[in-house]
């Protein structure tokens, strides 16, 4: 906030590092919780980025990203879906199919999907999502793994509860292995397991679960 006024004096308020710091702004006002303000700060910097930078820089592409994010953050739904949507033809247009950001946007529009109720369109999206992320970014890799956690989670949506603890189960033991006991994901992907059990009705399982998950 105290850079802003200086970088726009100095640099001009068309400058790059100037709008980069106007999305550094809008960025940690969204994760400080304040998403309306950081609409209306993405709001206000998007003309300005396609303006200056053109519509298919990378800058204005994750401009976009981030207000569909505070959208979807903020339950505005059918618009987040929208312009995840929109984003991602032009990501798939100018990155590539197989950039990890183009892989992003469709993990963004998927879990708007979900979070909208569209739960079977949401299993569809993670399910064609998943091969592609394996390949390119590798079984291994975070963002491999949360898309396997994606699935998991929407077919627990579905009430698909079998598939949803064997999923869970599995992605517990890769994360473990890959991440460690003790990562937030892992512990998380623990707490899954033991509510997919719970909704199943394996109610004694997950006590036992949620029991031993609570004292790490």
């Amino acid at each position: 906030q105290a850079l802003l006024p200086d970088m726009t004096r100095i640099l001009g308020p068309d400058h790059p590092d100037t709008l980069t710091i106007r999305g550094n702004l809008a960025d940690a006002y969204q994760e400080a919780g304040n998403v309306s303000t950081a609409i209306d700060m993405y709001e206000a910097l998007l003309p300005d980025m396609t303006r200056i930078l053109g519509p298919d820089h990378p800058n204005t592409l994750a401009t976009r990203n981030n207000l569909a994010t505070a959208h979807q953050e903020a339950g505005h739904l059918s618009t987040a879906i929208a312009m995840h949507q929109a984003l991602l033809t032009d990501m798939t247009r100018v990155l590539g199919p197989d950039h990890p950001n183009t892989l992003a946007t469709r993990n963004n529009l998927a879990l708007a999907h979900r979070q909208a109720g569209n739960v079977s369109t949401a299993i569809a999206m993670h399910q064609a999502l998943l091969p592609d992320m394996t390949r390119i970014l590798g079984p291994d890799h975070p963002d491999t793994l949360a898309t396997r956690n994606n699935l998991a989670r929407a077919h627990q949506q579905a009430g698909n509860v079998s598939t949803a603890i064997a999923m869970h189960q599995a992605l517990l033991t890769d994360r473990t292995r890959v991440l460690g006991p003790d990562h937030p994901d892992t512990l998380t992907t623990r707490h899954n397991l033991a509510l997919a059990h719970q909704q199943a009705g394996n109610v004694s399982t997950a006590i036992v679960m949620h029991q031993a998950l609570l004292a790490d």
